[in-house]
C-alpha cells in the first residue's frame, strides 16, 4: 500500500512536505489535523497521532484498514530477503544473565582482595560464571573470536 490509500480515507489532509501529511486522526473526534502521515523511501508509511497519542492499531483500524496495509507487498522470493538474523534470545534476557554473573564474579574478585581462599566450589562457580557470560555473548551476536 501506498500512502494514498490511507490518504484516501482520512479528512482534512494536507501535504507538509515531501512524502508527509497532516490530517484529522481517525481513531479520535479530531477537529484539527493532529495526525501526521509519512511515507519512506521504502514503502512504509508511519503514523503518529498528536493530540490523543492513538495507536498505529486504533488509527488504520478506524480507517477501516490493517496494520500490515502500513507495509510495502512482500516479494514472492524469500531469497530477496537475504539470511534472517538469528537471535534466539532478546537483549534484555541476555543482559540480565550478564549482569548476575558479573556479580558473582564482583564478589570473588572482592573476596580474593579480601585474602579470603577459595574453595574448589568457589572456583568451579567462577568458571560457570565466566562460561555463562561467554555463552551470553555468542547468544547476542557479539562473540566474535
Amino acid at each position: 500500500m501506498s500512502a494514498d490509500t490511507l490518504l484516501s480515507r482520512l479528512d482534512g489532509v494536507k501535504r507538509t512536505g515531501q512524502g508527509r501529511w497532516m490530517a484529522r486522526c481517525p481513531a479520535h473526534q479530531d477537529k484539527r489535523p493532529s495526525l501526521s502521515v509519512r511515507e519512506l523511501d521504502d514503502g512504509r508509511v508511519l503514523v503518529h497521532c498528536f493530540s490523543n497519542g492513538c495507536s498505529a492499531h486504533e488509527i488504520v483500524s478506524a480507517a477501516g484498514l490493517e496494520i500490515s496495509d502500513l507495509f510495502p507487498p512482500r516479494p514472492d522470493d524469500p531469497a530477496q530477503f537475504g539470511k534472517p538474523e538469528r537471535r534466539p534470545f532478546p537483549a534484555a534476557d541476555i543482559l540480565r544473565a550478564v549482569a548476575f554473573e558479573a556479580l558473582v564474579v564482583g564478589c570473588a574478585a572482592s573476596a580474593m582482595l579480601a585474602g579470603e581462599p577459595f574453595t574448589q566450589t568457589d572456583r568451579d562457580r567462577l568458571l560457570v560464571a565466566v562460561g555463562r557470560i561467554q555463552a551470553a555473548l555468542d547468544a547476542g551476536g557479539l562473540n566474535h573470536g
